[in-house]
């Protein structure tokens, strides 16, 4: 079945299958911090619980809804079916508008955005996801090539540092392309940044390119603060000059130790126990247009990972921004 013929039954079903309601339900935090006065939900990023999310997702969830979180944004589907992962949603009560989808495949069994977008929109509507997100640049292909031993962060930080101007521009025709054909399945793409997009190049930076040269009709964008503070930029002076581009924030904090580079390095902390000042960047994020914002939290951790979730959930449900 071609993907014109499927998107008129998706539609349907994202208005008629419950989607909305479940996408909108428990959505309201408590008291009168930033987040209660704005009617939104503080949400939270799965790649924060590591493996917990795989081993135990139902738990997992159930943890998390416990704590007060009311929104979780998928980093892949958990080795689950989208009905498996829309049952344990359900149960624990939480929402989930939004997943990192990589754009090419990383594995067998595994989403990607070069993949089939007929079967994953399918999965989307099952889920209730409403954005699906590019975690990274499409890889070229004269990228280095993954060492024995190798990590992933490290992979990308060779890879990152190997982008060309062309090379940006070749993602930002890659997100153009998939997000016109995810539009008519009703899905929207956004992309998500590191902070090798603010490595210089002659015409700027790979993040410019990308919102240069990306149809701000078809793609919007993710701003992830931490690894924007960690390149050194200022996350609202980008909101400002790109308002409407950015939908979705990961709420990401830092120690001062962390040095501005562009190399996938930081020194992690729990939200509110580091240097970003939230109170000034929330409102900011919210006058650009963010409506989805999600706290994410890298290794290594002085916490147990949902002891982190908590102390950074009871930090912004506190925020009087």
């Amino acid at each position: 079945m071609t993907e014109e013929s499927l998107s008129r039954r998706f539609i349907l079903r994202a208005a008629t299958a419950g989607i909305i309601a479940n996408a909108t339900r428990g959505w309201t935090a408590q008291g009168s911090s930033f987040f209660a006065r704005n009617h939104l939900p503080i949400g939270i990023q799965l790649y924060t619980l590591g493996e917990l999310a795989q081993k135990d997702p139902q738990g997992t969830l159930e943890a998390l809804a416990k704590i007060g979180y009311r929104a979780v944004e998928l980093a892949g589907f958990l080795g689950l079916t989208a009905h498996e992962l829309r049952s344990a949603l359900d149960q624990a009560g939480l929402a989930c508008r939004s997943a990192h989808i990589s754009p090419q495949s990383r594995g067998p069994g595994e989403p990607s955005l070069s993949g089939d977008l007929g079967q994953l929109a399918e999965d989307a509507h099952t889920i209730g996801i409403e954005y699906l997100i590019a975690p990274s640049f499409l890889l070229p292909a004269n990228a280095p090539k993954p060492q024995s031993g190798e990590s992933g962060a490290a992979f990308f930080t060779r890879a990152g540092k190997s982008m060309t101007a062309e090379d940006w521009r070749a993602t930002a025709n890659f997100l153009n392309s998939v997000a016109k054909r995810l539009r008519p399945l009703g899905l929207k793409l956004a992309y998500h940044n590191h902070n090798f997009e603010f490595a210089p190049l002659p015409s700027g930076t790979g993040l410019d390119i990308l919102l240069r040269e990306t149809d701000p009709a078809l793609v919007c964008f993710e701003m992830d603060v931490g690894w924007v503070a960690a390149a050194g930029a200022d996350p609202i002076q980008i909101l400002r000059a790109h308002a409407s581009r950015f939908r979705l924030m990961h709420i990401k904090d830092i120690k001062a130790a962390t040095r501005p580079n562009t190399a996938l390095e930081m020194d992690p902390t729990e939200v509110g126990s580091g240097v970003i000042p939230w109170r000034h960047i929330l409102p900011e994020a919210l006058k650009a247009g963010v409506r989805q914002f999600y706290v994410e939290q890298e290794p290594p951790f002085a916490l147990p990972r949902l002891d982190s979730a908590r102390r950074s959930f009871q930090y912004l449900n506190r925020l009087d921004a």
